[in-house]
C-alpha cells in the first residue's frame, strides 16, 4: 500500500525509448514539412509570366529555388521514383536511399554535425542526390535515371524561370540570394534627418 496514489514515471525503459523515438519522429515530420511551402502558393496562376530580360529570369530561378527548395526536391525525387517503377532491383536501392533521405534531409531538426563540422542542408542535398545517382547506375538503368533527372530538372526551371517571385517573403539573411541595392534603405529607420 506504500504506493497508493503514485503515478509511475515508465513502464520499462524500453518501451519509454521507443515512445520518446516515435514521438520525435511525428515532430520531425511536421517540422520537416513544415519547410516544404504550400503547394498553392507554388502554382498560383495569377503569379505566372514570363521575365522580361536574362537576368530578371535568373533573379527568378535563384529566389525560387531558395524558396521552394524542399517542394523542387519532392518533385524530382517523384519524378525519378515513377520512372523506375518498371525496374525493382532499382526501386529498392531507390527505396533504401529514400529512407536516407527521409532521416537525413526530410526529416532533421538539428543542423547535421560530421567530425565536430556542422554541415549546410544543401551540401547533404547534393550529397545524397549523388549518392541517389551513383548507386542507381549501379543497377544499369543510366538512360532511366539521367532522363527523369533531366526532365526533374527542366520542370524546375521552368517553374523557377516562370513563378513570379513578389509575391515570396524570403528570409533574405538566410539564403544570402537576394540583397538590396546600395541606398535603397536610405531615409527609412533610425537615423538623423535633416
Amino acid at each position: 500500500m506504500a504506493n497508493y496514489g503514485t503515478i509511475p514515471t515508465s513502464s520499462s525503459p524500453g518501451t519509454s525509448t521507443k515512445l520518446e523515438y516515435i514521438s520525435r519522429a511525428k515532430e520531425r515530420i511536421k517540422a520537416g514539412l513544415g519547410t516544404r511551402q504550400p503547394w498553392k502558393v507554388m502554382f498560383n496562376f495569377r503569379s505566372f509570366n514570363f521575365p522580361g530580360n536574362l537576368s530578371e529570369a535568373l533573379k527568378r530561378v535563384r529566389t525560387n529555388i531558395a524558396y521552394f527548395t524542399m517542394n523542387y526536391a519532392m518533385v524530382v525525387l517523384i519524378i525519378l521514383f515513377l520512372s523506375l517503377l518498371w525496374h525493382p532491383v532499382s526501386l529498392i536501392v531507390f527505396i533504401v536511399m529514400g529512407v536516407a533521405w527521409v532521416f537525413l534531409y526530410f526529416l532533421r531538426d538539428e543542423p547535421l554535425v560530421v567530425l565536430g563540422r556542422t554541415i549546410d542542408d544543401r551540401v547533404v542535398m547534393i550529397v545524397l542526390g549523388v549518392l541517389t545517382i551513383f548507386f542507381l547506375l549501379l543497377t544499369h538503368v543510366t538512360l532511366n535515371v539521367l532522363v527523369s533527372l533531366l526532365v526533374g530538372v527542366v520542370l524546375v526551371l521552368i517553374h523557377g524561370v516562370t513563378r513570379k517571385t513578389d509575391d515570396l517573403f524570403l528570409d533574405e539573411a538566410a539564403t544570402g540570394l537576394m540583397s538590396a541595392p546600395p541606398g535603397a534603405g536610405a531615409g527609412a529607420g533610425p537615423g538623423p534627418s535633416s
